[in-house]
């Protein structure tokens, strides 16, 4: 059997020139990188966005990740081709990958088996140059920093209170921490430093819900990047570098096009992670995909309970979007161990161990019925399931009444997704009244026990000290923010080892931190950490050419 690396290499791509025909691209608006991918003109974008009537919007989410996988990205691309299958048209809006995972523990996020996106070497590594883009605009403002700092200090910055830290799209947990400017007078001030992962910076953030350049710079001013000695913030335009971070990030604003397997479009684009940012892609290239189609498929990070409810509550307001549908993925392996089964067993039937984890999924469900959006439960299928399994899921879900279908993407490409497409695009055609968990006028804490007890089932948040003496110099300036909260995904709690539904749980918040130029307030839950680090037997030592010159283990 061949990997995903290997199908993906099996199928010839379409010049993406036709890519862009099929969906009714200009050829002016391309800017092509190679054979097999392009960008798109920002000021094109502009111009169909204002033109076109928007097509409808589906959002694909998933129960708790777990060992077992889940496949969203896979039922995500299926269900795309799935669309086009059934004679609807239809487009992708993704997220780009980060090297940090493809590298770490995770792999490649294009997809997998029949259901990807290619070029695949190129989208998991490089690409077209965004994320490096977003990693040298955010050490800029720190170069600009702290040679203010060292140049006399016109800004008066309280060197023991600066909140921007430098960046690296790489799993480095030895940079969580650091000292700069160590050593003669020349190398600057020293001082305690951080640096976090790209995916996890602000500019990343900012770059997915941007309308435009202007907008961006805009955005990138507005950034506070310290406290003065009279605790009054310091921002990107004072430093004055808010046009040259624009510059640095000019093509970077533009959506990238590349084509599935089945050579259908596809716009990824941004890519910040669910578990510690906002986990969706570009506000642009979602906008600009729905205007060139009459059905986009996109996703967000992780778990419903992170991806999806960002998505919804920041994305969507801020963007002024409203799905469709929303589609829930779940395998049956990975709810056997949210029912408590051992992960070295899984393709072993257990029926009680299903019905147990079945809870998780269930509460997704229930979670995602409150913004008043049709929702569809996708059965990502596995070779190893077996039928007394499958009628036992099935009969589940008819007896909770939640619409389903299976998707075997993985095998089957488009047409193992044709009946999930055909179950989407009825629920997309059902009513809705799609409305936000909690108002702009809520409180920041209200905000947050909000997510904790609708969307996660906790009984209530916990402040930390810290945490309370921030949040009562925000709320009178940022009140009005929507909370971007940053947790483990593997769990509903903050303890990523609680699988299934837990009750009785708390959620604790540590600390906040203001984002001024994405206007959202993040909250950090728990131990989650915005660098990652890598695993004792990365990805990367399995990457590598063959005899032949062709890459292998990036999969």
């Amino acid at each position: 059997m061949m990997n995903d690396l290997q199908i993906a290499r099996s199928i010839k791509p379409e010049a993406i020139t036709s890519i862009a025909k099929k969906c009714g691209i200009d050829h002016d608006a391309l800017i092509p990188y190679g054979f097999d991918k392009a960008k798109l003109n920002s000021s094109y974008c502009a111009k169909i966005q204002a033109e076109n009537k928007p097509g409808k919007l589906i959002l694909v989410t998933a129960i708790n990740p777990t060992k077992a996988g889940e496949g969203k990205s896979t039922v995500t691309i299926g269900l795309l081709d799935g669309l086009t299958k059934i004679k609807k048209k239809a487009m992708g809006a993704l997220r780009e990958p980060s090297m940090g995972p493809v590298f770490g523990l995770k792999g490649g996020a294009t997809g997998g088996g029949y259901s990807q996106v290619i070029p695949m070497e190129d989208i998991n590594l490089h690409f077209t140059g965004d994320f490096h883009a977003l990693t040298a605009a955010t050490n800029l403002v720190a170069a600009v920093l702290d040679n203010s700092i060292y140049q006399g200090n016109p800004l008066d910055i309280d060197i023991n209170r600066i909140v921007w830290t430098r960046c690296v799209d790489m799993n480095d947990r030895t940079l969580r921490t650091t000292t700069i400017g160590q050593g003669a007078r020349i190398n600057g001030v020293q001082r305690e430093d951080h640096f976090v992962i790209t995916v996890a910076t602000e500019l990343m953030a900012i770059l997915c819900l941007s309308s435009d350049l202007k907008d961006l710079q805009d955005r990138v001013a507005r950034c506070i990047v310290a406290y003065d000695t009279h605790n009054n913030p310091v921002t990107v335009k004072d430093l004055n570098v808010d046009g040259a971070v624009a510059v640095v990030l000019k093509d970077a604003i533009q959506p990238n096009l590349v084509q599935t397997l089945e050579h259908n479009p596809v716009l990824i684009h941004g890519g910040p992670f669910a578990n510690i940012a906002h986990g969706c892609n570009s506000l642009i290239a979602t906008k600009t995909a729905l205007a060139l189609s009459d059905y986009v498929v996109t996703e967000a990070g992780f778990g419903s309970d992170l991806g999806a409810e960002k998505f919804l509550d920041i994305k969507c307001r801020k963007g002024h979007l409203a799905p469709d549908c929303i589609v829930c993925v779940a395998t049956i392996r990975a709810l056997k161990l949210h029912g408590g089964m051992d992960a070295d067993g899984l393709t072993t039937e257990n029926i009680d161990a299903l019905k147990k984890g079945y809870c998780n999924l269930n509460h997704h469900v229930l979670a995602l019925k409150q913004y008043g959006v049709p929702v569809v439960v996708a059965i990502n299928h596995f070779s190893a399931d077996t039928q007394l399994e499958i009628d036992t899921l099935t009969r589940l879900l008819d007896e909770d009444g939640f619409d389903h279908a299976f998707s075997d993407g993985w095998a089957k490409g488009g047409e193992g997704c044709m009946e999930l497409a055909e179950t989407v695009v009825n629920a997309c055609d059902k009513p809705k009244s799609f409305h936000l968990l909690y108002p702009d006028e809520m409180s920041l804490e209200e905000k947050c026990r909000t997510i904790a007890q609708k969307i996660y089932g906790a009984k209530d948040i916990e402040l930390s000290d810290i945490a309370k003496d921030q949040l009562q110099s925000m709320q009178p300036l940022y009140g009005t923010y929507p909370i971007c909260m940053a947790k483990t995904q593997n769990s509903l709690t903050d303890d990523p080892k609680r699988y299934g539904v837990p009750d009785d749980f708390v959620i604790h918040i540590r600390e906040f931190k203001v984002n001024t130029g994405a206007q959202f307030v993040v909250a950090y839950a728990g131990n989650i950490l915005t660098m990652p680090g890598l695993p004792k037997d990365p990805a990367a030592c399995h990457i590598g050419f063959d005899d032949e010159g062709n890459i292998v283990g990036l999969f």
